[in-house]
């Protein structure tokens, strides 16, 4: 546990931080889901649109340091590929 006067604030600072990771961490999640549904529904317009409004979220993830961005390009890249797909079928 920590002691001195600074390791506890540096804990409580940590705390905050993880509340605020975890829920931006769910918010994204939950646009992948979104897609996910859309592209298994075979609705091409709605998966468009789902990974038309996940990108931002997603890109945001980057930004605040909570997923790497090679992470991020490869969920876009596989997730557009699979939206295109959609419309082939």
């Amino acid at each position: 546990m920590a002691n001195t006067a600074q390791s506890k604030k540096r804990a409580r600072q940590s705390e905050a931080r993880y509340a605020v990771n975890k829920a931006r961490r769910s918010r994204i999640r939950t646009f992948l889901r979104k897609v996910e549904e859309a592209i298994a529904s075979g609705d091409q317009a709605a998966a468009a649109a789902a990974l038309t409004a996940a990108q931002p979220e997603l890109a945001r993830g980057v930004s605040k340091g909570i997923l790497h961005k090679n992470t991020v390009a490869r969920k876009m890249s596989r997730l557009s590929s699979r939206v295109k797909a959609v419309a082939a079928v």
